[in-house]
């Protein structure tokens, strides 16, 4: 009688539990929008599954837990996976050189190992800024791995030495891709098929190689579009940073491998959650396509993903047996929804959530203020702020605009608590979660037009292979590439220029002063050389 009660205990537990996370995805629960497959995994099972929304609205098609979703950079850990099998095998090293297994890969005079590739730490430029940088339409033109290969032969240069920092480059896992093809002699997608999804039984999963093949029970990808949706998918033929199809139950067959290891052993588990640190020796949270941090109180493992209209995350509790997958194919937060579901279950476990304890506001006069305003710059991001004083307020302008509130004539806060920002003297430090960074006050720029002008003409870089041109119009500068609309330039310091879309652009002159070209900084591509051509 005992047991009975005990079951029946559980279960009404877990009906309200799951009446409770229906809830959160209320939003996506219509008949009439795309949303989010999620399955609930705990002590080796899973408790809860279940689709909310449409995977086809074309056909009125609803997501279920056996909806197949594409789950971009979640891919990551299954490819990093691919290599530590072939690393226990004996077939390669994880220190060992790139170039061994890559010769296109340039000689950059410091050497790029796998780890570091593991690790987003290798300096190389992404894939996807390059691609835009050149042209490419992302979601109309075809990408395949031929493609990133040929960008891959072409660099120049390393975003920064190898190890010096973590910067994200999905092109570090497409060369994990062809490592493992060169390596084992099959595709990254025959090498996962055989080597880990057949064993696990995640008969629902491959790596998807030909965006021209036909999947059962896909859902679409979808974006908002004039109060709607309309299509969004990608047309990705490359592999190993992205292109995993998957579904939430296969995921919970992964999950589990991870507590019981039957591909890999617990070698390869351990493994995977090998620490790395930079050059100057911080450690970085980034560990073999995971990500490994705190929620609450309890370690989590975990990762995003979005690629066009799919969103993904896959988040899991080591200690306690626990884990959430949300798959959606639609601008839905997965990272955001499965936490909320992490609340529900593990409501017992987590400590209380973190109190914004925002440091009072005080209030300074316009002359303190106006002190703050001007131009600074960034020089390790190669980026600009711009500290304007609007209807009484200081706000920080970046491709963007928000408020910075005073708690001090020295120390500020945006208003949502989540960059601090300290002064010491003309220059301040910006701390947010994704670290800290240094910005120096500079002077503005505010060229005529006639020193505009001297900036016109054609700038050509060999890395992309595309030639921008920049054009004086009405008195503003323009760039002009192939397959886009024209940017607009803003001056923000002398030789300094911001395009929103694009990035900021910062031109070089020789000893007498005459303009040789300029540097683009796009987040994940910094200082590419554009090689002046004709003015």
């Amino acid at each position: 009688m005992r047991r009975i009660s005990f079951f029946l205990v559980s279960a009404i537990c877990y009906a309200q539990s799951n009446a409770r996370v229906d809830q959160i995805f209320s939003l996506w629960d219509k008949r009439t929008s795309p949303g989010c497959a999620l399955a609930v995994m705990q002590g080796g099972g899973i408790v809860y599954q279940h689709g909310y929304g449409m995977a086809d609205l074309d056909h009125d098609l609803p997501i279920t837990p056996d909806s197949v979703f594409h789950v971009a950079s979640v891919s990551k850990q299954f490819t990093a996976a691919s290599i530590v099998l072939l690393a226990q095998r004996g077939k390669l090293s994880i220190d060992d050189p790139v170039r061994k297994y890559i010769p296109e890969l340039p000689d950059f005079g410091r050497p790029v190992t796998i780890r570091h590739l593991l690790h987003h730490t290798s300096g190389v430029r992404d894939q996807w800024n390059l691609l835009i940088l050149s042209g490419w339409r992302l979601g109309e033109d075809v990408v395949r791995d031929d493609d990133v290969m040929n960008l891959v032969s072409r660099m120049k240069e390393l975003n920064f030495a190898p190890g010096e920092m973590h910067l994200y480059s999905n092109t570090g896992f497409t060369l994990l891709a062809q490592i493992v093809k060169r390596v084992s002699g099959v595709s990254l997608r025959e090498f996962t098929t055989k080597e880990i999804f057949e064993p696990l039984g995640m008969s629902n999963t491959h790596f998807r190689d030909n965006h021209l093949e036909i999947v059962k029970n896909m859902a679409g990808g979808y974006e908002n579009a004039r109060g709607g949706f309309q299509h969004s998918v990608p047309n990705y033929d490359t592999v190993g940073a992205s292109s995993l199809l998957t579904t939430v139950k296969d995921m919970a067959l992964w999950d589990e491998n991870f507590f019981e290891p039957k591909v890999g052993g617990r070698q390869m588990v351990d493994a995977m959650l090998t620490s790395f640190k930079l050059n100057n020796g911080t450690t970085i949270p980034y560990r073999f396509g995971q990500v490994a941090g705190m929620y609450r109180g309890l370690s989590i493992v975990e990762h995003s993903g979005g690629d066009a209209g799919y969103r993904s995350h896959y988040m899991r509790f080591p200690d306690e047996h626990f884990s959430v997958v949300c798959l959606c194919n639609a601008s839905a937060n997965p990272g955001a929804l499965s936490r909320q579901v992490a609340d529900v279950y593990l409501e017992g476990k987590l400590a209380p959530p973190p109190k914004r304890d925002a440091a009072p506001a005080v209030t300074l006069t316009k002359e303190q203020l106006s002190a703050r305003t001007g131009v600074y710059w960034n020089a390790v991001d190669e980026d600009v702020d711009r500290w304007v004083l609007k209807d009484g307020k200081l706000m920080i302008q970046s491709f963007g605009e928000f408020e910075m509130v005073p708690v001090s004539e020295t120390r500020f806060r945006d208003t949502g608590n989540n960059i601090q920002i300290v002064f010491s003297g003309e220059d301040y430090d910006a701390s947010s979660p994704g670290g800290t960074q240094h910005y120096k006050r500079v002077e503005a720029a505010n060229p005529d037009a006639k020193q505009l002008s001297e900036y016109a003409g054609d700038y050509y870089s060999a890395e992309i292979d595309s030639i921008y041109n920049i054009a004086l119009k009405d008195g503003k500068l323009t760039v002009r590439r192939k397959k886009v609309l024209t940017y607009e330039l803003e001056p923000a310091l002398r030789d300094v220029f911001s395009a929103r879309g694009l990035g900021f652009l910062r031109f070089e002159r020789d000893g007498s002063g005459r303009l040789t070209g300029f540097r683009l900084s796009d987040g994940r591509v910094r200082r590419l050389l554009f090689a002046a051509t004709s003015h």
